[in-house]
């Protein structure tokens, strides 16, 4: 019994000896067993975030890849629509340039056909003149042989008749085609008109000297012209000594005159003896004195003309010589127009027609004030008064284009500016408007009647009448001996004549007018 028991207690100690021998090596196991589980969890748990973030990136990616597809599909529809509408766009300028191409080369057909025409034409017209001329040479020798055998005539006698009988032959064709020809140039001259305007208009004024070489100066009684006289004739040799002018002392009642071509002189030596009058006290001192504050007084005047002229043709920064020479232009005349006003009214016109054909009309206003400052000189330096302006400006520094106009202004130079032109016209505009200039009645009445002697000289003139004031000349020709044609002939041919042996200012207008007339009465 013991000894099962002792078993027994051997046999449980055993048990519990291996017991506790498994649990000492399960208990580490489970343990790493769990720990590997946690970190298999963890590594499960790291692998499902990965593949998470891994297919989140590969939506984010996949989206993008859809995007840029779709960029890529809408860019390259876009390059796809420009070029083709590029495409498209050449091809119509190719097609363009294929129509011109073929307008042009039928153009040149067409011209090189009417060129063609045109040589063969010249070329019969050539032949029938060539033949022409030989029927006429036959015709000329056989007139000739013929008169000599009739008339005996020398042959420079039968050439003559000959000559004159085979030129009124071909006047009424060489008027035809004067008409023709005028009337292609009249149907030419649209696209001209400007060109054709300035070049009609050039018409420059001829120069004459002052109409007035005398002032009359009023005295107060018959007594000063003792006084001025002076002993012996010592004050009136001393007076026109100083003022180089020459004094007239005639039977005038109280008054006395003052001579001189220079009308600056002139005009000193008139303000210097109304001085002398007013002052009463006349001897050489007293003369010499008034003299000189005459001058001073005519200088200030001089300059004072010159500033107020500048200022009216709104012309700017002119030399104060300059100035002196624009004001002495007031006391000179030409056909009684007063030269200083002549010169601003020349500025004024050529600066309007500068503005309306777009020129410059600073320079067109500037050259038309200045245009005839030689003038101021002429009387002091060789040369006529356009050379002369030209030294002046050219000494004052003034611009070339300027110079050019005022030495073009009477065509003495062609002029090559526009400028130029337009201060040409203005200044025969200035001079041949109506009233710009005077002549005498005697003088006006010789010229009306020139006009009209020279119309009525050509053959197949009626009548001839002179209107508005001489320029126009109004020409009726008889209609059975001047045809239309020939009536544009004589109108040139009158004209010619009229240029030739007239002067005027201006233009004068030629009209010839051929009527024809048939009447009859019914009964």
């Amino acid at each position: 019994m013991e000894w099962l028991i002792s078993l027994s207690l051997g046999v449980a100690l055993a048990v519990l000896l291996t017991l506790v021998g498994w649990q000492c090596v399960i208990v580490p196991a489970q343990r790493n067993l769990d720990k590997a589980r946690a970190e298999l969890e963890e590594l499960r748990r790291s692998a499902q975030a990965l593949r998470q973030q891994a297919q989140k990136e590969m939506a984010e990616a996949h989206e993008r890849l859809r995007e840029l597809e779709q960029r890529l599909r809408s860019d390259l529809q876009q390059d796809r629509e420009r070029w083709e509408a590029e495409w498209q766009q050449r091809k119509e300028e190719q097609s363009r340039w294929e129509q011109r191409l073929i307008q042009r080369e039928e153009q040149l057909d067409k011209r090189q056909a009417l060129l063609d025409e045109k040589e063969r034409a010249l070329a019969a017209k050539n032949e029938e003149l060539k033949s022409e001329r030989k029927r006429l040479e036959e015709l000329i020798e056989a007139a000739k042989a013929e008169l000599e055998r009739i008339a005996s005539l020398t042959p420079e006698q039968a050439r003559q008749i000959v000559l004159s009988q085979v030129e009124q032959e071909l006047q009424h064709e060489i008027a035809r085609r004067v008409y023709e020809a005028e009337e292609t140039i009249r149907q030419e001259s649209e696209a001209r008109a400007k060109k054709i305007l300035a070049t009609a208009m050039q018409r420059c004024a001829v120069e004459v000297a002052s109409e007035m070489t005398v002032t009359v100066v009023s005295l107060p009684n018959e007594e000063m012209k003792g006084r001025i006289i002076g002993r012996e004739g010592r004050n009136i040799r001393a007076f026109e000594l100083l003022t180089g002018v020459d004094l007239i002392i005639d039977d005038t009642p109280e008054a006395v005159v003052i001579s001189s071509f220079d009308p600056i002189r002139r005009e000193t030596a008139r303000m210097a003896l109304e001085m002398l009058v007013a002052d009463g006290r006349i001897h050489p001192a007293r003369i010499e004195e008034a003299v000189e504050k005459a001058r001073q007084e005519m200088e200030n005047r001089i300059l004072q003309a010159g500033q107020e002229a500048a200022r009216a043709a709104a012309i700017s920064n002119l030399p104060e010589g300059l100035l002196k020479l624009l004001g002495r232009l007031k006391f000179r005349s030409s056909f009684g127009q007063n030269v200083l006003d002549h010169s601003v009214e020349v500025a004024h016109l050529a600066g309007l027609l500068a503005d309306e054909l777009k020129a410059d009309s600073h320079v067109a206003r500037r050259a038309g004030l200045l245009h005839d400052i030689g003038k101021a000189l002429d009387h002091h330096m060789e040369g006529g008064h356009t050379q002369i302006g030209v030294e002046i400006l050219r000494r004052y520094g003034e611009k070339e284009e300027v110079i050019h106009a005022v030495a073009a202004h009477h065509e003495d130079i062609p002029p090559q500016t526009v400028e130029a032109v337009l201060v040409l016209m203005a200044d025969a505009l200035s001079a041949a408007r109506p009233g710009a200039r005077r002549e005498s009645f005697e003088a006006y009445i010789r010229r009306l009647e020139k006009l009209e002697s020279i119309a009525r000289s050509f053959s197949g003139v009626d009548k001839a009448y002179v209107i508005q004031a001489g320029r126009e000349v109004r020409v009726i020709v008889k209609p059975n001996e001047v045809d239309d044609a020939r009536a544009a002939k004589l109108a040139r041919d009158i004209a010619h004549a009229i240029a030739k042996e007239t002067q005027f200012p201006g233009q004068t207008k030629v009209t010839v007018i051929r009527e024809m007339r048939a009447v009859e009465y019914a009964r």
